[in-house]
């Protein structure tokens, strides 16, 4: 098992970077994309069409309007983790809600903090039997 990454813009990259690092540190195999759901669709649905016969994890990566999250949530049956990048603690708490307020049928989970989102991962992983 691994974890793909789906970033929004490429403007995420440093916070995938410290995601990834912590992946390492745990060994999990893990590998980016860049899309965005809101200006590219189809590229994103593309995306997780191409994993569908693997066990994977997604973490997707996208701040303010978080249409990503639920799109990938609502277009695959893997697990999927929501680690949006925030500016500062206004910019989160502005922005927040795009992440945690998600349709029926579209379960993403939110985690705030790289290492945990690295962490938890590891974890559904790990209980899969993955690692």
């Amino acid at each position: 098992m691994k974890v793909v990454f789906i970033m929004g813009s490429e403007a995420d990259t440093s916070h995938a970077d410290t995601i990834a690092r912590h992946l390492d540190e745990l060994r999990v195999e893990h590998v980016r994309h860049v899309a965005s759901a809101h200006k590219q669709p189809l590229k994103v649905l593309e995306i997780v069409q191409s994993y569908r016969a693997e066990q994977v994890v997604y973490i997707t990566i996208a701040g303010r309007s978080n249409a990503l999250s639920g799109f990938v949530a609502a277009n695959s049956d893997k697990p999927v983790i929501a680690c949006p990048p925030f500016a500062d603690k206004t910019d989160m708490l502005v922005n927040i809600h795009s992440t945690l307020q998600m349709p029926s049928k579209t379960p993403v989970l939110t985690v705030i903090d790289p290492g945990n989102a690295a962490l938890a991962a590891h974890r559904i992983i790990s209980f899969a039997g993955g690692q």
